[in-house]
């Protein structure tokens, strides 16, 4: 993690993307533990159109808790890298998994749990190598990463590619292939983390009683931070209306981290700096979530059953079942003959008797 030691404010971005996954994590559970009470009490479900879910507290403590966690992670942007804090959000789809099986009694099956381990590994290690980017302490300097030609290329292969995939793939291809409206999220979700990154600095500025509000770029960066999560709204109830949520969910969670990660890079030359152990520690770490997330997804409906074992191992279960038989056999067998044997000694023994009598 190279100079993390010495930086305070790493720890505090880190705490605070943290406790934002668990915030977001536990709002999801709030808001269906409120659902299901008034479902319960006969009340217009939601899904209907109703709305006496503004009546349940639960609910409000729900979406207080997700006010809460969002938040903490635009905070957490303007402390520690954002290649740190976005992969660490796969951690709130880890702690609603968790609190689901134990408050709302939602079974969590063997990948699901598999998917949990990888995750807090592929977190972990993620932390470990986390990249230690240039110092952005101002929005002058911020200005000037914005300025850089390399950021200016990429973000105009951003909008070209998302505006070819809006006004040429969508039409033709959106709704057969799920990458179309996700990969217009993806991209545009990159340039609003840079957004969120700028936001920050200007506010940690503004708390430090210095005139941020004079400086035009702050005032830039909160519309085109509106704009970016717009279209990333918009685009992402398009792709979940028509495909499966959890199709969805892990290919867009793989595609924005990456996207953020690419952004962030470029802006803020995370990566140079770093020694070859890091950098490859954080791809693994990555790649580590990334598999978490997909097996806690993709197979969250399947249930695991011996019949789901790959041949080998099934054929490997019947041939110990079947040792197992002969064995039982075996020992039955051995134990049998004792007692005719034993009849049969005391058989002879009687017939050697009455032999002896006879003879008498």
């Amino acid at each position: 993690m190279g100079g993390a030691g010495g930086r305070p404010g790493f720890y505090v971005g880190l705490g605070l993307a943290l406790a934002s996954s668990a915030f977001i994590g536990g709002s999801f559970i709030l808001k269906k533990k409120g659902l299901l009470r008034l479902c319960r009490r006969g009340r217009a479900r939601a899904g209907q159109g109703g709305h006496a879910y503004l009546q349940e507290w639960l609910w409000w403590a729900g979406l207080l808790c997700m006010g809460v966690g969002e938040a903490a992670n635009f905070a957490a942007y303007a402390f520690a890298p954002a290649t740190l804090v976005t992969p660490l959000g796969a951690l709130s789809v880890l702690v609603s998994a968790v609190l689901s099986s134990t408050f709302l009694n939602e079974q969590l099956n063997v990948h699901g749990k598999i998917g949990c381990i990888l995750s807090i590994l592929g977190s972990t290690v993620m932390v470990i190598h986390a990249p230690q980017e240039e110092e952005v302490c101002s929005l002058e300097s911020m200005a000037e990463k914005l300025k850089d030609p390399g950021f200016i290329l990429f973000a105009v292969c951003v909008l070209v590619s998302s505006l070819l995939l809006i006004f040429v793939a969508g039409p033709r291809y959106g709704q057969s292939n799920v990458l179309v409206y996700v990969l217009v999220c993806s991209a545009i979700g990159s340039l609003s983390v840079s957004c969120v990154k700028g936001l920050g600095i200007a506010l940690k500025e503004l708390f430090s009683r210095k005139p941020v509000l004079k400086e035009p770029l702050g005032w830039v960066l909160l519309v085109c931070l509106v704009i970016c999560i717009s279209i990333q709204i918009n685009y992402l109830n398009k792709a979940l209306d028509i495909f499966n949520t959890s199709v969805v969910t892990p290919v867009y969670y793989v595609l924005f981290t990456t996207a953020v990660m690419m952004c962030s890079a470029i802006l803020f030359k995370e990566w140079q700096h770093m020694v070859l152990d890091n950098i490859i520690g954080t791809i693994s770490g990555f790649l580590t979530i990334v598999s978490g997330i997909f097996l806690l997804h993709a197979f969250r409906d399947t249930p695991f059953t011996p019949n789901l074992l790959p041949l080998f191992l099934q054929q490997g279960r019947a041939d110990l079942r079947a040792s197992w038989r002969s064995a039982d056999r075996h020992q039955s067998c051995q134990h049998q003959p004792l007692l005719p044997s034993e009849d049969k000694g005391s058989q002879s023994a009687e017939e050697e008797e009455k032999e002896e009598g006879e003879s008498v």
